[in-house]
């Protein structure tokens, strides 16, 4: 492989046949003065690769290379890359550029800048389409570039750039910690971490899950109690009792949002961090009423906020629950079926990479 001309990935070439991977050579984006390239060591399995491959999401730009929780080290960087040298352990998550100029990246809020582009199937200015971790290398802008902590293992770190962040943000941001009550809608990957995470800024956390099989893993990552809600009439104990509802899951459109929120305390909020294939189900005004509530969302965080994150999981230990799998064309096939089917505790992390793709 004739590095930096070329990299090498597992790709898809057709939605209908998504989880049909095959080892195809690609041609990154032109590498400019805050650029760094990253031989890609392990990349997790996001939720969102499986919503991008089978077309749920719509369309995208065929063939296409996924993953956006990429681990790896650095082995080239820009003239004005200061953050990162050549050698360093770096992540990249589901954001790989934005412009750096608008009030928005201004203000921290790079992660909401109209010109971002994200780290997979996204154009450049030049036209060239992003592609992701699941390959050789990636070229990441320096921004948005993490250095990972020594004592967070390369297999954990991964999830972290996009579970662990998607998670993270909305809790920071709504100010959750001690005498807080929080409860993580969804005991999956995402909501896995949004357990660990509301444990350690010191709130009560509360699980609410329509699996009773996973009651015995969240009092374990820090759940004081597990609710389920498949039971009817589950939501009346819990009136009032919510200041934050942190909802991971992706089948949103089938729920019954208002027994949801009627468990929000006065002025409390559903946040939605679980992106389904399907509208939300109709409410009306004054479903917003009785307690004031309020549903909001979120996309990813912010450079502090991943720093941050990393810092803490550092200091606190904090080891999200990691599947592996060796990177292959049946290994991804394996990792995105069995994501699409929730047949995983509670992440797959790809690795093996040499194996394929040799030293680099």
């Amino acid at each position: 492989m004739p590095y930096p001309e070329t990299f090498e990935g597992y790709m898809i070439k057709d939605q209908s046949k998504w989880s049909d991977f095959e080892k195809k050579e690609f041609k990154p984006k032109k590498f400019e003065e805050y650029d760094i390239d990253i031989k890609v060591d392990c990349c997790g399995v996001c939720g969102s690769d499986v919503h991008t491959i089978t077309g749920g999401w719509g369309e995208c730009p065929l063939p296409i290379c996924v993953g956006h929780e990429i681990i790896g080290k650095a082995i080239k960087v820009g003239s004005k890359v200061t953050t990162v040298k050549v050698g360093d352990r770096v992540g990249v998550g589901a954001q790989i550029r934005a412009c750096m100029e608008c009030k928005l990246c201004k203000a921290d809020q790079e992660n909401y800048c109209p010109h971002k582009i994200d780290t997979y199937g996204a154009p450049y200015e030049d036209g060239t389409i992003a592609q992701g971790g699941y390959a050789s290398h990636v070229r990441a802008h320096e921004y948005f570039t993490f250095q990972i902590p020594d004592n967070i293992e390369s297999k954990d770190a991964g999830p972290m750039m996009c579970a662990g962040i998607t998670t993270w943000s909305p809790l920071v941001r709504a100010k959750v910690g001690p005498g807080k009550k929080v409860a993580v809608l969804g005991v999956g990957g995402l909501g896995h971490f949004g357990i660990l995470w509301a444990k350690a800024l010191g709130a009560e956390v509360y699980a609410l899950s329509h699996s009773p099989s996973k009651e015995a893993d969240a009092k374990k990552m820090g759940a004081k109690e597990f609710i389920v809600t498949s039971k009817k009439d589950w939501h009346k104990p819990y009136a009032f009792e919510f200041d934050f509802i942190l909802n991971t899951a992706d089948m949103t459109h089938t729920f019954n949002l208002q027994e949801y929120m009627s468990t929000l305390n006065v002025n409390g909020e559903f946040h939605n961090v679980g992106l389904p294939d399907e509208p939300l189900p109709k409410m009306m005004a004054q479903d917003f009423a009785p307690n004031g509530a309020k549903i909001g969302g979120s996309h990813i965080g912010n450079r502090p906020e991943m720093l941050s994150m990393l810092k803490l999981a550092s200091e606190k230990n904090i080891k999200p629950y990691i599947e592996t799998i060796d990177i292959s064309e049946k290994g991804c096939k394996e990792a995105v079926e069995r994501v699409k089917k929730n047949d995983v505790r509670y992440r797959f992390s790809l690795i093996g990479y040499d194996k394929v793709f040799g030293e680099r």
